[in-house]
């Protein structure tokens, strides 16, 4: 894809993340991986999704050093750091959702209460300690929660998911929000069975069976 793709490929994601109702407002944040490995795309600063365009994508060095019209989002430090700590990650997406960010403020993140737990990476879904936005504290907490994960919860703040490319980082932030939805429900009633390690493990080989096409059995 070219520049401009990508681009109107990251806009695209984040409109269509305020319309699924993961995310509200001009709150969230999403990037891209230059294929040349010069840098990454992300979004703008206090900008409506629907006014953005392409020329509001700030481009970012792996220094850090934007260029653009615009400023980078305030969170671009996370992004920059988990595009450098993760190589197999194409796009990053942050976003608010309603349920992933309530099991946040409680400090809590998503155990093996069910088996799609395992589509983000492992046997469960770590929440980071909180720190203030923006911060590279921030940053290094979301690093450390995504090792061997594609999301994780940020304490008191939202979620994030990384993946090969945009669209399916966002259909992750779909699955984990949906997640999310399920145990809280499941929490009002009582404490949710857990799946032992062994099944989740079983789990997660069939899921990289099936994602590199290969069958499950």
């Amino acid at each position: 894809m070219s520049d401009l793709e990508l681009k109107q490929a990251l806009i695209a994601a984040c409109r269509r993340m305020n319309d699924l109702g993961i995310n509200q407002g001009t709150s969230g944040n999403a990037s891209i991986r230059l294929p040349d490995g010069s840098g990454l795309l992300v979004t703008p600063s206090s900008l409506p999704y629907e006014a953005m365009t392409p020329e509001d994508i700030v481009t970012l060095d792996w220094e850090g050093k934007p260029t653009g019209s615009r400023r980078p989002s305030s969170e671009w430090r996370f992004h920059l750091d988990i595009l450098k700590a993760r190589p197999d990650a194409g796009a990053v997406l942050h976003t608010h959702s309603m349920f992933a960010t309530t099991l946040a403020c409680l400090g809590r993140g998503i155990p093996a209460f069910h088996y799609m737990v395992a589509v983000a990476g492992g046997a469960d879904i770590r929440c980071s300690p909180y720190a203030t936005f923006g911060t590279q504290e921030l940053s290094a907490h979301a690093v450390k929660a995504l090792e061997g994960r594609k999301a994780c919860l940020l304490g008191n703040h939202g979620m994030i998911c990384l993946e090969e490319d945009i669209g399916k980082a966002l259909a992750l932030a779909v699955e984990v929000e949906t997640l999310a939805a399920q145990y809280w429900r499941a929490l009002q009633i009582g404490e949710p069975i857990l799946l032992p390690a062994d099944e989740m493990a079983r789990v997660l080989e069939r899921f990289n069976r099936m994602r590199y096409g290969q069958s499950p059995d």
